[in-house]
């Protein structure tokens, strides 16, 4: 893993929108279209807002969901909500959600995992103080799912109860871009680089993964 430093959180969301792009660029280079799947939380937002305004085709993209919180349309706590909000009107078309307002959740994350393409062009992850990823958290079954490519967590996290994509989508994405911001990350992101396995995110397998972080560091894995 390849971790390049910034000098703060705007910083990394300025480079990890240029990594965002590149990558698109390359993608429909090769293929016509760019495949992108987003993780929630605070961290991506301004990231989203400065692709909105810079050189991302948003009409070749598909922007997937990594994770998505069990809560009503429209609720701040929804992931969809904040992506609405940080894009303009001609980008939300790219937006790929989770029907996590199905009644039925198993049947609905079968149908969202079958609208995936084979390969992620590039999987946008975030880190919490305790090392979840997407929404992989700690103690969880859904950490132990390998035959699937979309799951429900068994039970709530913050409240809520999660759809995200597991450990076999990310493996496959041709690129993971963790964007990680905070110093309260710090113990984390130590175990991240170190790929250790006591936290999920240490435990995402992908021989094309780099970090982008205002923590300072001299590691480079």
């Amino acid at each position: 893993m390849v971790t390049k430093s910034v000098a703060d959180a705007e910083a990394a969301a300025q480079e990890s929108a240029r990594i965002v792009e590149m990558a698109a660029q390359a993608a429909i280079a090769e293929r016509g279209v760019f495949n992108i799947a987003v993780s929630g939380g605070q961290t991506p937002w301004r990231m989203l807002e400065i692709l909105s305004e810079g050189t991302l085709p948003w009409s070749k993209t598909s922007l997937f969901q990594v994770d998505e919180r069990i809560a009503p349309t429209g609720s701040m706590e929804r992931n969809l909500t904040h992506l609405v909000l940080s894009l303009p009107l001609i980008c939300q078309s790219a937006i790929r959600p989770m029907p996590v307002g199905a009644e039925d959740l198993e049947t609905a994350a079968r149908a969202y995992e079958y609208s995936l393409p084979e390969r992620f062009d590039l999987i946008h992850l975030g880190m919490g103080p305790d090392g979840h990823t997407a929404s992989l958290i700690p103690g969880d079954r859904i950490l132990d799912v390998k035959d699937r490519r979309v799951a429900l967590t068994d039970g709530e996290y913050q409240g809520t109860r999660r759809m995200s994509l597991t450990y076999p989508a990310l493996a496959a994405a041709r690129k993971i871009l963790f964007l990680i911001t905070g110093d309260g990350k710090r113990q984390a992101f130590e175990k991240l680089l170190a790929e250790d396995p006591s936290i999920p995110a240490g435990r995402v397998e992908n021989s094309n993964m780099l970090t982008v972080t205002d923590m300072s560091t001299e590691v480079v894995a």
